[in-house]
């Protein structure tokens, strides 16, 4: 479809000879043996700068409108997508240990040290069942808890032994500068994994770890419960009042 070149009312007429007799007319024009293409001629390029130092219409400035907002949208969608890419393929990481029969995770910028298990020091009238005395941890007392109770996990409901050894390990957590202990009866090591791959919390899962996770990873031929620290740290502190 071709433009009219002189759309504003009073404007410098143009002559609109690449329609009639350049590329894009009959081709009769003289002057293409020597530029080829009419986006070489002079006569187009002083035909180019007139139309562009004209004053824009009603018209114009509508196109133009419509141009940048749809520029806008087509970033913006782009921009989202991209974020949301990113978001999926970052890649994060956990500390896998279990409890019981459970297999649970930590991310591990909470984890703050994995050490053998050390003599808890019980404290008087404890009220909690979760709270379980007090650890030295590299000269500090720290407060050891139970995630097990917290979670109300069945210890009785345990699986048989295993032939495999498993040696069971005191970790120390931190999350926003308050740290706590708490003995585990295993640990796998540390899990790398992509969000994507961050299931949602099952509904029929009966225990307290499902209000305690933001989400559930399959591993090998089970389930991981990636715990949020936020919750976690919250329901310890309501057990130590």
């Amino acid at each position: 479809m071709k433009r009219d070149p002189n759309p504003t009312p009073g404007a410098s007429p143009v002559d609109a000879c690449w329609n009639r007799i350049g590329t894009r007319g009959d081709g009769s024009c003289p002057q293409l043996a020597t530029y080829s293409r009419c986006l070489n001629c002079p006569v187009f390029e002083k035909a180019a700068s007139t139309l562009l130092d004209r004053p824009l219409d009603d018209t114009d400035l509508a196109a133009a409108l419509e141009v940048a907002r749809a520029t806008n949208a087509d970033r913006t969608r782009d921009a989202a997508r991209s974020e949301t890419a990113t978001e999926a393929t970052q890649a994060q990481s956990a500390l896998v240990f279990r409890i019981a029969d459970e297999w649970l995770a930590l991310p591990s910028t909470t984890l703050k040290q994995i050490d053998n298990l050390r003599p808890i020091h019980s404290l008087p009238h404890r009220r909690n069942r979760a709270v379980l005395g007090l650890v030295n941890v590299r000269g500090a007392l720290t407060v050891a808890v139970s995630l097990g109770e917290l979670l109300r996990l069945d210890r009785a409901a345990a699986s048989a032994p295993s032939s495999r050894k498993r040696y069971p390990r005191m970790l120390v957590a931190a999350h926003r500068g308050e740290p706590v202990a708490f003995p585990v009866d295993e640990v796998e090591g540390v899990l790398r994994f992509a969000a994507s791959e961050l299931l949602p919390v099952p509904t029929t899962l009966a225990h307290s770890t499902g209000s305690h996770a933001s989400g559930v990873l399959a591993w090998r031929d089970t389930t991981i419960g990636l715990l949020d620290p936020d919750r976690v740290f919250e329901s310890l502190a309501g057990s130590l009042k």
